[in-house]
């Protein structure tokens, strides 16, 4: 990985102009389509395969004239009651009107006789029901000025009433961005000039966020013409997309800054930056990637595509920080290298690879160095928390889990019009009717039941109105019909509770488990229905999914963070931080948006529930970035750790090379989301603080006060790893190492060495059982190799054509690297089976000539024609290696030429074999 980002960041620096225009053209053909492509967003949350979905769409079938959306006018007598003769005719006239409306299917008058309860019990207020064609989001705004104006007319033409006009088809909850997100934007771009100590550099970063959210937006508009989108999805998309995007460039910035003070060449810092930096970037958008993308475990669609869409924001982010930036970099030039300061003692907390120009030698920070100086108020920081240690971990976890303990009480719904902003018309309809007819009343069930087989359609709708009147939790059943075709009814049922109560959610379970006696009863089959059934099926599907989810995230992490830093306890720790984090915000959010604490602070209407998906949401945003936290800070302590330095030294002097990077990451993604509060609306508000906490309390107290607190406690057991899982892990090099040796090994073992075979003390296996051991061979191009051997000889055969990790030792295999480069040794290697015939594989190789031919069981090449390719091969002037690999070189002796090496793996004369081959080898080069 590292290897391909050192050689992406240098040709996105050398072609800066190209990578700009590309990413320029990306912007103007995605957004021009999104422009041309893009359809409203669609707020309706469906849930296939439950039995309020299945209902609704069958009622749609059956009956339109309750299938589509409603709105609500309620009529409110200013003087006296409602239900006087002038008014009741008032009211009739006006539903007659209203049906006749463009866009309305029909409107019945609360004094209808199939009608009950739509007069308030106070007589004071009436509600007319008005049925509108197709969804929520058919409704434009011009259907909704109509209606609004036709209440307003209402109400002038009759007077002494006050006239709503609302309901579910006025539901508004369309998030939206304001001024105050531009401040969070501010308030980083300072963060980046304290931390980069250059405004030139402060803005590289925003320019690629903002080009990134750019292009993640239009993509997300454009894919509105072919999939249903919520508009909570662009508002998340759009967090993600600032705050990863800022944070990703800063990340590559800083290590590209930090280079160049130590007087590293500018292309040479760009593509190492890239290669380093670029790594744990890398990294850390997979992480967050996976996470948002893990969000379809709960089968919710609408949930699905949010999050697929957030992580191509990451991904998005994440392609810009590996390409554009490295381009703007070259744009920069030697204006991005910082001021010289006054001359101080070098330390390992100045940790940079540093490749000179002449020799390219590597010096990597840490090694051999003694313990870090450590001071500044990071390592004021690391001392604090690092001083008793026992003292910070149990301080840390008995604050957290007191902040914890308030999530028990959050409440979870989908968003109603009780959660509109005070003053429109979705949130006054829906207090006055809670005033007047109760909270039930905006939010009523729906039982349908399939009468087709019914002989008394009109009696089975009767016998179920009354059964379900007597039902506790139930305010009334104003409506009890078939449709025209007699084949469905249906029931509507208020309840006396508001949608969102755990009361509604039980009277929807005692209705469920009634289904059977209505079965046996009336012999109809009963399903329920309706807006707030399908909220009580989406919460219950969510709070079903979140376990599975949450074991998919932390078995992720701890997956991962093994793999990267190939420990036990590193990621144990590093999870149960995270769960730390996650239940700190639950906690908040439960402090401010169910008890109402500090709700006036952040401009918060109303206490009440947030919406059923955001711990599934938060959980998997708030693990992508506090893996991003984790792998910057602690990679800094492992690296100096391998490099030698005490444990409990790397902890402090790690935290000291990487603590500012943290916190200004931190800061700016916490700004970013913090930004996004006081004038967020709907599930937005909730998601951005439940995220601005988690970031504050995962950096600030859990990272960078916890971790080192944990790692200096364990000491070196902090870095152990059983060797039987060491050798079963995949390697995520997030660190660099992989570049770091090829650039050490770059002139090794002269300048320029681009031979088929060079490997010094190169062994693999177990090393108290290697597979082979000590192994060193110098082979140039033309150059015959005979390897005789039995097992040890095969693993070495399968190492030089890099299909066996080779564990210790050096090894440049056609100029490439290994292990880190095995890939491309396999590119440019040839292996051939002598126990098969070879003549086409010995032709192919004589066309393609790859540097290195590797021939295993050569002495068991017997036929004729066989043996003569094989001899054309070792004669002809291909400028190619061979290894010839043979239990016994007797076999092939005739064939081979004479001045072919031999190496002789047989363990008592291993070394011997091998001396001898090299100095064989060296005196012929030399004559």
């Amino acid at each position: 990985m590292s290897s391909f980002l050192y050689a992406l960041g240098r040709a996105s620096f050398k072609h800066r102009w190209r990578v700009l225009v590309i990413w320029l053209a990306a912007l103007a053909v995605i957004g021009g389509g999104a422009a041309l492509l893009s359809k409203p967003f669609d707020e309706s949350f469906t849930l296939p395969g439950t039995q309020s979905q299945d209902a609704l769409d069958q009622l749609k079938r059956t009956f339109p004239e309750v299938g589509g959306t409603s709105a609500q006018m309620v009529i409110v007598a200013q003087n006296g009651r409602i239900d006087t003769p002038e008014l009741k005719d008032a009211i009739e006239d006006e539903a007659d009107r209203l049906s006749d409306l463009e866009g309305v299917d029909q409107a019945a008058s609360p004094f209808d006789d199939m009608v009950t309860g739509m007069v308030s019990a106070d007589g004071k207020a009436a509600i007319v029901s008005v049925q509108l064609p197709g969804s929520s989001m058919d409704m434009t705004d011009e259907d909704r000025q109509r209606l609004s104006a036709e209440a307003a007319d209402f109400e002038s033409r009759v007077g002494g009433i006050d006239v709503l006009m609302g309901g579910e088809a006025f539901s508004d909850n369309v998030p939206g961005v304001s001024i105050i997100e531009a401040v969070g934007v501010l308030v980083a771009l300072i963060v980046l000039w304290l931390t980069l100590g250059s405004f030139r550099a402060a803005g590289m970063p925003l320019l690629t966020a903002l080009l990134g959210v750019g292009i993640s937006m239009a993509l997300i508009l454009g894919s509105t013409a072919v999939t249903n989108v919520s508009s909570t999805t662009p508002m998340l998309a759009l967090m993600l997309g600032l705050a990863v995007g800022i944070d990703y460039a800063l990340f590559i910035l800083s290590r590209h800054r930090e280079q160049l003070a130590g007087g590293m060449e500018v292309e040479e810092s760009a593509a190492q930056s890239v290669a380093t930096a670029g790594s744990a970037v890398v990294f850390a958008g997979l992480t967050v990637m996976i996470a948002l993308v893990g969000l379809s475990v709960a089968q919710i669609p609408f949930l699905a595509t949010m999050g697929v869409a957030a992580a191509a924001a990451v991904l998005v982010a994440v392609l810009i920080a590996l390409t554009l930036l490295p381009a703007l970099i070259g744009f920069g030039g030697e204006s991005l290298r910082p001021k010289p300061k006054r001359a101080r003692t070098r330390t390992a907390a100045d940790d940079s690879t540093e490749v000179s120009d002449v020799d390219r030698t590597v010096t990597l920070g840490g090694h051999g160095a003694g313990p870090a100086e450590v001071r500044g108020w990071t390592g004021a920081w690391v001392k604090a928390a690092t001083r008793l240690p026992i003292l910070t971990v149990v301080v840390v976890i008995a604050a957290l889990g007191a902040l914890t303990l308030p999530a028990k009480d959050l409440q979870l719904a989908l968003p109603d019009n009780g959660s509109a902003a005070p003053g429109t018309p979705a949130r006054d309809t829906y207090d006055i009717i809670s005033k007047h007819f109760g909270e039930g009343f905006n939010g009523p069930l729906i039982v349908t039941a399939d009468i087709i087989g019914s002989d008394d359609p009109l009696g089975v709708m009767d016998g179920l109105k009354s059964d379900i009147e007597a039902m506790p939790g139930v305010a009334s059943v104003p409506l009890a019909t078939p449709n025209q075709g007699a084949d469905t009814g249906i029931v509507q049922v208020v309840p006396t509770s508001s949608p969102d109560s755990p009361e509604t959610e039980q009277l929807v379970e005692r209705l469920r488990a009634n289904a059977g006696a209505w079965s046996d009863e009336y012999e109809v089959d009963t399903a329920v229905t309706g807006f707030t059934a399908i909220g009580i099926d989406v919460s219950q599907r969510l709070a079903a999914a979140l376990l599975p989810f949450g074991i998919f995230v932390v078995g992720l992490s701890l997956l991962l963070l093994t793999m990267v830093f190939r420990s036990i306890a590193v990621p144990i720790k590093a999870t149960l931080g995270f769960l730390l984090s996650v239940g700190a915000a639950f906690g908040a959010t439960a402090l401010v948006f169910t008890h109402g604490y500090g709700a006036s602070l952040i401009n918060l209407h109303d206490v009440g529930p947030v919406i059923s998906f955001y711990p599934i949401i938060l959980m998997g945003v708030l693990f992508g970035l506090a893996m991003d936290y984790e792998v910057f800070l602690v990679s800094r302590i492992r690296e100096n750790y391998v490099h030698g330095e005490e444990a409990r030294s790397a902890v402090k002097s790690g935290f000291v090379s990487s603590a500012k990077v943290v916190v200004a990451a931190a800061v700016i993604m916490f700004a970013v989301f913090a930004f996004f509060v006081p004038e967020g609306e709907g599930a937005i508000k909730a998601i951005a603080f439940g995220l601005a906490t988690g970031v504050f309390v995962d950096a600030f107290i859990v990272r960078m006060t916890l971790v080192p607190a944990v790692l200096t406690l364990l000491g070196d057991k902090a870095w152990w790893l059983p060797a039987w899982l060491d050798k079963r892990l995949p390697t995520f090099d997030v660190e660099g190492e992989g570049f770091r040796r090829q650039l050490a090994l770059a002139d090794w073992p002269f300048p320029g060495a681009s031979g088929p075979v060079h490997v010094e003390n190169l062994s693999a296996g177990d090393p108290d059982d290697p597979l082979f051991d000590g192994v060193t061979i110098d082979l140039h191009a033309g150059d015959t190799l005979v390897v005789a051997g039995g097992a040890d000889r095969d693993a070495l055969m399968l190492a030089l054509g890099g299909r066996l990790t080779a564990v210790r030792g050096r090894a440049k295999i056609a100029g490439q690297v290994l292990p880190d480069q095995a890939s491309a040794v396999r590119s440019r290697t040839q292996v051939i089976d002598g126990r098969e015939p070879i003549s086409d594989a010995v032709h192919k190789a004589l066309r393609d000539r790859p540097a290195l031919v590797l021939i295993n069981h050569a002495d068991q090449v017997t036929g004729p024609e066989e043996r003569r390719a094989l001899a054309h091969l070792l004669h002809s002037d291909h400028q190619m290696g061979v290894v010839l690999g043979v239990a016994s070189a007797d076999r092939i002796a005739d064939l081979v030429p004479p001045e072919t090496v031999h190496l002789d793996l047989a363990p008592t004369t291993a070394r011997a074999a091998q001396q001898h081959a090299a100095q064989q080898l060296a005196t012929q080069q030399g004559a």
